[in-house]
């Protein structure tokens, strides 16, 4: 494994700092560490940025998801009667903690496949920003 000198360290950090920040809404990248692309060439690299992407596209359509609220049993009566009813609270949730948890290791993802398309010279990674930049 090679070590990076200190002066190589400050060069990519006034790299990522003078750029500005790849946007992921309210939702932190989970890291993922390049070394996971580091046997995938530059067209494997571009596909699998392009997959990424298709799922963060769908994550972020998932706005609501359906919920239960309770189940009901009782008796009703009518013109037919008494009869036993029972009930079910169904609607729409705001809770996107489950969605966020996909974008997130998503966006993780990406972020490791640009990376690992910068140390590998890849065209398609330029002007990419990941989270920090």
């Amino acid at each position: 494994m090679k070590t990076l000198t200190t002066g190589a360290l400050l060069a990519i950090a006034g790299v990522f700092g003078l750029s500005g920040c790849a946007s992921t809404g309210n939702v932190t990248p989970q890291y993922v560490p390049p070394s996971t692309y580091q046997n995938y060439d530059c067209q494997a690299l571009n596909q699998e940025y392009t997959r990424v992407n298709r799922y963060v596209a769908d994550a972020n359509n998932e706005r609501s998801t359906l919920s239960t609220s309770g189940v009901g049993v009782g008796v009703s009566a009518g013109r037919w009667g008494i009869s036993p009813n029972i009930s079910f609270g169904v609607g729409k949730s705001n809770d996107t903690k489950a969605r966020d948890v996909k974008l997130s290791r998503l966006y993780g993802e990406r972020d490791a496949i640009v990376q690992s398309a910068r140390i590998q010279r890849c065209s398609f990674a330029n002007g990419i920003k990941i989270y920090g930049e």
